[in-house]
């Protein structure tokens, strides 16, 4: 199992947003996050078919950290290749919206309505059906949930 920690967020990403891509491509945001966010943010390949998105300077923190696992290991490889080769730096407009690359809206199964959900030091973008699909499972677990995090001392 690979462990690393960021450094601490000087901000907090919380809640769950409905938004659409237009048809060129972009994303508005939530304005509650813009701010923190700041000018420039990172979408990348995240986990389940999603996708995060990065203020600069975690991403920063992450990219250097991910740069320096271990490149003998497959899975190591592959984990490296999906978050950095997946990266793409994107300028936020003066209306807060971000393109979203015809690559990762694939990746991530993304059609015109996604969910922007705050997950404390990043955004992660899913597809509004996945996202209810995935908030269901994952609340008729929530006692399995609650316990292995109790074992790992969380919850």
């Amino acid at each position: 199992m690979i462990h690393f920690q960021l450094a601490e967020a000087t901000y907090m990403f919380i809640g769950e947003y409905n938004h659409s891509v237009d048809p060129k491509k972009r994303l508005a945001l939530p304005s509650k996050f813009r701010k923190d966010l700041g000018k420039t943010v990172v979408v990348t390949r995240g986990l389940d078919k999603c996708l995060f998105v990065y203020p600069m300077k975690t991403w920063r923190e992450l990219a250097e950290k991910l740069g320096t696992m271990p490149i003998g290991e497959s899975h190591t490889r592959s984990f490296v290749r999906l978050m950095l080769a997946g990266a793409t730096d994107t300028m936020m407009d003066s209306q807060g919206r971000v393109l979203v690359p015809d690559y990762l809206k694939e990746y991530a199964g993304l059609d015109k309505n996604v969910v922007v959900a705050g997950l404390y030091n990043r955004l992660e973008i899913w597809d509004d059906k996945k996202w209810d699909r995935y908030k269901k499972d994952a609340e008729k677990n929530t006692d399995k949930i609650a316990e292995e995090l109790g074992k790992l001392g969380v919850y």
